[in-house]
């Protein structure tokens, strides 16, 4: 099987289970391909080290990334026909012992996600979406990668715009779900295009809302804020274990608390747990799992209101946020056990 032909097989398999990611692994005798699926990392077939790195530079030089490289990560975006769909992919290579490595994140668009879709609690996509209609401010999503933030952002978004029709500008790297009702622009480094250049640009192009796809850095999380003090709505992600991680995080880069008292919205926490199978009361097989439509839910801890003035005026931070009344996340986790929503052995990653 040649070069091109092997990547389509192996993503073709990805697509069929619904995997997130494709993780290329060179090893001292052969090499590995692995596979996330609903967070947890399959074995999917083996293969000698040569073929790998015809794999690995192949896909480096199709996304644009400089073949000859392999001392430093590098990070493309591109889009992939396999069969009948377009699929686009955010591919990593790292360099690594005893070869580099290459790691393909996949942005599937199998549904049009609502809130009601994504949230195992009803109740806490509702607050969701009332939060989202705020004319102006700065709203954070926080997690881990790969929970969704992105996914949340786009579909509260999305029902906003189409009971609004306003002006969406996104900025992101890459560019996760290309949307033709929003204004979308791509981090390009190279060409001088940063998080921080890249909003000071499009706050010229009239937005009435700006999703940041990450804050990464002061200059970012300044004009961020900047934003938002002038009357845009800004919707963005950190990675922070807990919302009120966030609030330590942003004061960890120099952002005044004055600055965040007068234009944060709400902080918000997400976590995906993996949903109880009525026909697996043990848990699923990766087979069973392929055959289920909604296999994962959100849960969200959720800072918003009087709790979040209280959690700003604070001068020291800690992760629990029960002190402000706010649910925390294990709670949730709990509550879900509880309803018979989710598996205990779901705790781990709470």
């Amino acid at each position: 099987m040649d070069v091109i032909n092997k990547i389509h097989s192996v993503v073709s398999d990805a697509l069929h289970l619904g995997a997130s990611d494709i993780h290329f692994i060179p090893q001292e005798e052969h090499a590995v391909i692995r596979m996330r699926v609903d967070g947890k990392i399959k074995l999917r077939q083996t293969l000698p080290n040569n073929m790998m790195r015809k794999l690995i530079s192949h896909l480096k030089f199709v996304s644009g990334m400089d073949i000859g490289e392999r001392r430093r990560p590098q990070n493309r975006g591109i889009n992939m026909r396999v069969g009948e769909r377009t699929i686009r992919m955010r591919l990593s290579a790292f360099p690594s012992q005893p070869s580099e490595t290459l790691v393909m994140r996949l942005f599937l668009q199998k549904h049009e996600f609502s809130m009601k879709r994504l949230a195992l609690f009803p109740s806490q996509g509702k607050l969701l979406k009332d939060l989202i209609s705020a004319t102006s401010g700065l709203i954070i999503i926080s997690g881990p990668t790969g929970v969704g933030k992105t996914t949340t952002l786009y579909s509260l978004l999305k029902e906003r715009q189409n009971e609004t029709n306003e002006n969406v500008i996104t900025l992101e790297d890459p560019i996760e779900q290309p949307e033709t009702h929003f204004l979308q622009m791509e981090v390009n480094e190279k060409a001088g295009v940063t998080y921080a250049a890249g909003l000071k640009n499009l706050l010229r192009h009239d937005p009435d809302i700006i999703m940041l796809g990450e804050v990464r850095d002061h200059e970012t999380a300044k004009m961020a804020v900047r934003a938002a003090l002038t009357g845009h709505l800004v919707v963005t992600t950190v990675h922070s274990s807990s919302a009120i991680g966030v609030i330590k995080r942003l004061i960890d880069l120099n952002i005044p608390q004055g600055d965040l008292a007068e234009v944060l919205h709400a902080v918000v926490a997400q976590r995906l747990v993996q949903l109880v199978c009525p026909f697996c009361p043990h848990g699923c097989s990766l087979y069973c799992g392929q055959y289920r439509d909604r296999r994962r839910a959100a849960l969200f801890e959720i800072l918003y209101g009087e709790a979040l003035r209280s959690s700003l005026t604070k001068t020291s931070f800690s992760n629990n946020t029960e002190g402000a009344r706010v649910p925390s996340m294990a709670r949730n986790f709990n509550m879900a056990v509880a309803l018979g929503y989710v598996y205990q052995t779901e705790h781990r990653s709470i």
